[in-house]
C-alpha cells in the first residue's frame, strides 16, 4: 500500500472515530440532561426547575452578547494591526459554541457553556483547545519523544517545509559580489 493510501486510511479511521464520539454524544447528552433535570425537579420542584433553566438561559444570553462583542472587537483589532489573530479566533469560536450550549436547555450543557463563555474560565478552555489541536496537527511530526512532543513535553514547532528546531540550517552555495 502506498504512503498516500495509508494516510487516506488513517484520515478515514480518525474521521470515523470522531463521528463515533459525536454519535455517542448525541445519544448520551440528552439522556444525562433529562436525568439531571428530573433529579433537580424532585429536589426543588418542577416550576422552580423550569424557572432556574429559564434564568440560566437569560443570563447566558446576556453574557454571550457581551463576550461575543468583545471577541469580535478583539478580532477586528488584531486584523487591523496585522497580528495573527489565533487567540481571538479561538475566543470567538468558544463564545459561539458556549452560546449554543447555553441556549440548549439543561444544566450540564449550561455548565459547559458557561465554562466556555465566562472570561475567567475561557483561557483554561482555550489552552485545552490549543493542546487538542496541536496534538491532532503536530502529533505525527514529533521528534521521537513519548507523546510526539519535544523534550520538554510540548509540541514540536515545525516550519511548512517540515523542519524542526534541531535540524541543521540549509546551506545555499553562491558568490557574494561587492
Amino acid at each position: 500500500m502506498s504512503p498516500a493510501g495509508a494516510t487516506s486510511t488513517t484520515a478515514r479511521w480518525r474521521r470515523g472515530g470522531v463521528l463515533r464520539w459525536i454519535f455517542l454524544a448525541i445519544l448520551l447528552v440528552p439522556m444525562v440532561e433529562i436525568a439531571v433535570i428530573i433529579a433537580v425537579g424532585r429536589t426543588i420542584g418542577g416550576w422552580p426547575t423550569f424557572g432556574l433553566l429559564l434564568v440560566e438561559s437569560l443570563i447566558g444570553a446576556v453574557i454571550v452578547r457581551r463576550e461575543g462583542g468583545r471577541a469580535w472587537t478583539a478580532l477586528r483589532e488584531a486584523l487591523r494591526s496585522g497580528r495573527m489573530p489565533s487567540r481571538q479566533l479561538a475566543d470567538a469560536a468558544l463564545v459561539l459554541v458556549g452560546g449554543t450550549l447555553l441556549l440548549t436547555p439543561g444544566f450540564v450543557t449550561d455548565a459547559a457553556g458557561f465554562f466556555m463563555v465566562l472570561p475567567v474560565t475561557r483561557p483554561v478552555t482555550r489552552r485545552w483547545l490549543e493542546a487538542v489541536v496541536a496534538r491532532r496537527l503536530l502529533g505525527p511530526l514529533g521528534g521521537g519523544w513519548p507523546g510526539g512532543g519535544a523534550a520538554g513535553g510540548g509540541p514540536v514547532h515545525r516550519s511548512p517545509g517540515g523542519r524542526g528546531p534541531g535540524d541543521p540550517p540549509d546551506v545555499v552555495q553562491g558568490e557574494v559580489v561587492d
